[in-house]
């Protein structure tokens, strides 16, 4: 079963409704979320927030945590998923933020490097990863990761 479909089962089991912030997976998460005939019941949307200024705007990522830590960075995804989760007044939200490559990376984020985050009532979750991918597997890695995290939180999996 792919891990959209096991995350719908899950959502629809437990009443919930996900939505998305996604910056370096442009959408990626998204999409797979509504490859799942009657997601609508459970996806009502999600924010592509590339750039600093829509981070900002569309979810409510301060400023100063975007100057001082950076977009790819853990204290960055739990806020693009709290606001995510406001924003479609939802009880869960996924995010993620980092390097796709095959540029932008640094000796301390290096291409690959990734955060997701996941916003929920009884708190907030983040994970770090570095994947050693092109560009477009390191998107779907992230993806992967994502969905991951959400259901492991529905499972009872998360730390």
């Amino acid at each position: 079963m792919l891990l959209e479909e096991k995350l719908g089962k899950l959502l629809q089991k437990n009443s919930l409704r996900l939505a998305t912030a996604e910056s370096c997976t442009g959408g990626l998460i998204s999409d797979r979320l509504t490859d799942i005939p009657g997601s609508s019941e459970y996806f009502p949307g999600g924010v592509v927030a590339y750039a600093y200024e829509a981070k900002a705007k569309l979810l409510d990522v301060s400023w100063d945590a975007l100057n001082s830590v950076g977009a790819v960075s853990e204290e960055v995804v739990i806020q693009m998923a709290r606001g995510a989760c406001k924003l479609f007044e939802t009880q869960l939200a996924v995010s993620v933020s980092g390097i796709a490559g095959p540029g932008g990376g640094t000796a301390e984020k290096p291409v690959g490097s990734t955060w997701v985050g996941l916003a929920a009532p009884d708190g907030v979750w983040a994970r770090h990863f570095v994947w050693d991918g092109d560009r477009r597997q390191n998107k779907q890695y992230s993806s992967d990761a994502a969905l991951q995290m959400v259901i492991d939180y529905l499972e009872g999996k998360l730390e």
